[in-house]
């Protein structure tokens, strides 16, 4: 059996193939204040303003955070009453990315988690099947503490070699969605694995796991193994975990093998995420705003690849640096360590944490003609707020030598 169907057979208490339809049971469900107000107005107008797992069930504020206009705000409100009634968690304005949060404090390996946010797949990097829903299927799941799915095929990606200098698990994970098309693994679970794999770090894991639904994926799926058991060990929930892998005779669909030493710097031009071009091809596109942060690349290990470049020097005078940190947590730690104020003194602009720019509601929406090269997963035209502008997705490390040069830049002309 894959790892997808590994974990569905088990929350559904049968065995189950690719391609059955089963009732499964929901470890963890949530929604945040984008897609939430539209699931609550749907559980009021059933009449089932009640949740199944409260300490499981989590409501997000985090897309508009803090809100930039009232109508924003009495969404929060909503939410904020919802959680009252019910008894599920809260995550306020604040404490940062729903995804980022899931990982620091819920998902665990083994677990089904459904999320009314796309990237909810981003938990699958500790072996959890974990994937976004439309609001209704996600208040429902919420009510019944179940849901359905169709059992998806798997991709298995094996990955071998090593980084070279300047080259990330971003670079990776757009090559990738270069190499399969922004719907070429549309519904079926991208299963990653290989040597590079079994020796990456979870903020690794975690990028490739988000980005796996710009490609069609229903989720991005990893083993469960001694990497996982330390994440979870040092965020105090080592008794959460279990060792998880599929079988060495697992049906896979279709197996791409990518050799790692051989990737370049990797951008991802407007306005889709599949319309990649290594670095050298790109070079000196100017760029009028550099994105770092995000559920995709807003970790600790991200902005220190970032303050090491910019240590010392100067983001460019035609180009401005937001920095978001992608929960609370990683906001403390980055202070602490040093690497805010590194950005801040090369002249970049802190954000509280969130998704901020990501989803253009408020913090950085382009003018007209501009680009922004963003360390975030999303490139479609108007995705920041305005139709008119452009994006470009990159690495932290890309992003950090943009930042510098007001161009799109080579991270590896920085190294030392």
């Amino acid at each position: 059996m894959t790892l997808a169907e590994k974990i569905l057979s088990k929350a559904a208490g049968k065995e189950v193939g690719a391609g059955d339809v089963t009732v499964v049971a929901v470890d963890v469900a949530m929604i945040q204040d984008g897609t939430g107000p539209l699931a609550v107005r749907q559980l009021e107008k059933a009449g089932m303003v009640r949740v199944a797992n409260p300490n499981k069930t989590v409501l997000f504020l985090d897309h508009a955070a803090p809100s930039p206009r009232k109508e924003l705000s009495n969404d929060h409100r909503a939410l904020r009453e919802f959680a009252g009634k019910t008894g599920c968690r809260l995550s306020e304005v604040g404490e940062g990315v729903c995804h980022q949060l899931i990982v620091e404090k819920y998902a665990a390996p083994g677990q089904v988690i459904i999320g009314a946010d796309s990237h909810t797949c981003t938990a699958g990097a500790l072996g959890a099947f974990a994937t976004g829903m439309g609001s209704t299927d996600v208040a429902v799941g919420m009510a019944l503490g179940q849901t359905w799915f169709r059992v998806p095929e798997t991709f298995r990606v094996l990955v071998r070699g090593s980084f070279p200098p300047g080259v990330h698990p971003k670079d990776l994970i757009l090559h990738l969605i270069g190499l399969l098309g922004a719907d070429g693994a549309t519904y079926k679970a991208l299963e990653f694995d290989g040597p590079t794999i079994r020796e990456m770090q979870m903020p690794g894991r975690f990028t490739l796991a988000n980005m796996a639904v710009e490609a069609g994926a229903k989720a991005g799926i990893f083993p469960s193994d001694g990497i996982t058991r330390s994440y979870l060990e040092q965020a105090g929930r080592g008794g959460e975990w279990l060792p998880l892998e599929a079988d060495p005779d697992a049906a896979y669909e279709r197996t791409v093998e990518i050799d790692v030493s051989d990737l370049e710097p990797t951008v991802s031009l407007p306005h889709t995420v599949d319309n990649t071009r290594t670095i050298g091809e790109v070079a000196g596109t100017p760029i009028q705003q550099v994105f770092l942060g995000s559920c995709t690349n807003g970790r600790l290990e991200d902005l220190a690849v970032a303050a090491a470049i910019l240590r010392g020097r100067k983001v460019h005078p035609g180009t401005r640096l937001l920095v978001v940190p992608a929960s609370r947590k990683v906001f403390l730690e980055a202070m602490d360590s040093g690497h805010l104020r590194t950005l801040v003194e090369a002249g970049g602009m802190v954000l509280a944490p969130g998704c901020g720019p990501c989803v253009g509601v408020h913090e950085g929406i382009l003018g007209d003609g501009e680009s922004s090269l963003n360390t975030s997963n999303r490139n479609f035209q108007g995705r920041m707020g305005n139709p008119e502008g452009f994006i470009y997705l990159g690495s932290p490390a890309l992003a950090a030598a943009t930042a510098v040069g007001g161009v799109l830049t080579d991270p590896r002309d920085f190294l030392e």
